[in-house]
């Protein structure tokens, strides 16, 4: 049994639709890169998101929901994984900023906070700081 069994389906369901969202921002200007493609792969063995699975969300991530986790802290955990995926190729477009900011407003955090938020992350995340360095500094 693996450990996912040990959990929910609506945990799975979580995962999935977290997953889904990391491959929106990967696609956000309709190019995976080599970076991209690693870290997805690294973050589907990680959620235990199973091949056939990859590649129906890599097809169509749009069809999977953004689910707001319930507590701020998971909230940045999620935060932290989408902002390194849009910067997982050192580059953070405009197309991914603006993914990044419909995100964060779909992961709960407030609209009128969502481009400082945005910003802070990408700062943090440039800045080479681990997850929990990143959720000290907000």
């Amino acid at each position: 049994m693996s450990i996912s069994d040990l959990y929910s389906s609506g945990f799975k369901t979580r995962n999935r639709d977290h997953f889904a969202a990391i491959v929106r921002v990967a696609l956000s200007d309709n190019i995976i890169t080599p970076e991209e493609e690693a870290f997805i792969k690294r973050l589907a063995i990680f959620l235990e998101i199973e091949d056939e699975e990859v590649a129906a969300i890599l097809k169509d991530p749009e069809k999977y929901p953004i689910n707001p986790p319930a507590n701020e802290t998971r909230r940045l955990e999620r935060l932290y994984d989408l902002t390194r995926m849009v910067y997982a190729d050192q580059i953070a477009d405009d197309s991914e900023k603006i993914l990044l900011k419909r995100l964060v407003v779909g992961l709960g955090f407030e609209a009128s906070q969502a481009d400082d938020i945005v910003n802070k992350a990408l700062d943090l995340v440039a800045n080479g700081d681990d997850e929990d360095a990143f959720i000290a500094g907000f």
